[in-house]
């Protein structure tokens, strides 16, 4: 019953996917990377992982998406690509993703090989916020805060570039 609900959930994901790199305009590449984030959140929840779905809502899909908004209206991005320069990014863009995906293939081949015939067992605490809380603040702390460093200089960045000069 779980895979009737995945597969086309996945395939939503991964056309949402496609859309935050097809899509012309900033703002539709955003919005195409909201709905990817609340597909995440339900794949989340297929594994019985509710607290990390909410968060992926709460957190990304709300929190970060309307920082990222506000950052792409605030620098007023406009589109003025020509054809040959639309048409080589969309070639760089297909051969990075290619690339990315042989070494990625390699990379499972390699470290993961016969681990795909015995998959591990989910324990019962994952994702649970006894769980989640202790790793991100024994574990992970220091990744925690340097993320929230960098969102910071983001943020004074685009404040930085947006402001109009003052006379």
């Amino acid at each position: 019953m779980e895979l009737l609900i995945f597969y086309p959930l996945g395939g939503v994901c991964l056309l949402l996917a496609l859309g935050v790199v097809f899509n012309n305009s900033p703002i539709g590449s955003a919005v195409s990377l909201i709905g990817m984030m609340l597909g995440l959140a339900g794949i989340f929840v297929l594994l019985q992982a509710h607290f990390l779905a909410i968060l992926q809502v709460i957190i990304y899909a709300g929190a970060i998406m309307v920082l990222f908004m506000f950052v792409i209206m605030l620098l007023n991005l406009k589109q003025d690509l020509t054809w040959k320069t639309r048409d080589r990014n969309l070639l760089l863009s297909i051969l990075t993703g290619l690339l990315v995906l042989g070494v990625l293939y390699k990379f499972i081949d390699i470290t993961l090989g016969t681990q795909f015939n015995n998959p591990a067992t989910v324990p019962d605490t994952f994702g649970t916020t006894e769980e989640v809380g202790t790793k991100l603040f024994t574990d992970y702390v220091l990744p925690f805060e340097v993320a929230s460093i960098l969102l910071l200089a983001a943020m004074v960045g685009a404040v930085v570039l947006a402001k109009s000069k003052l006379d």
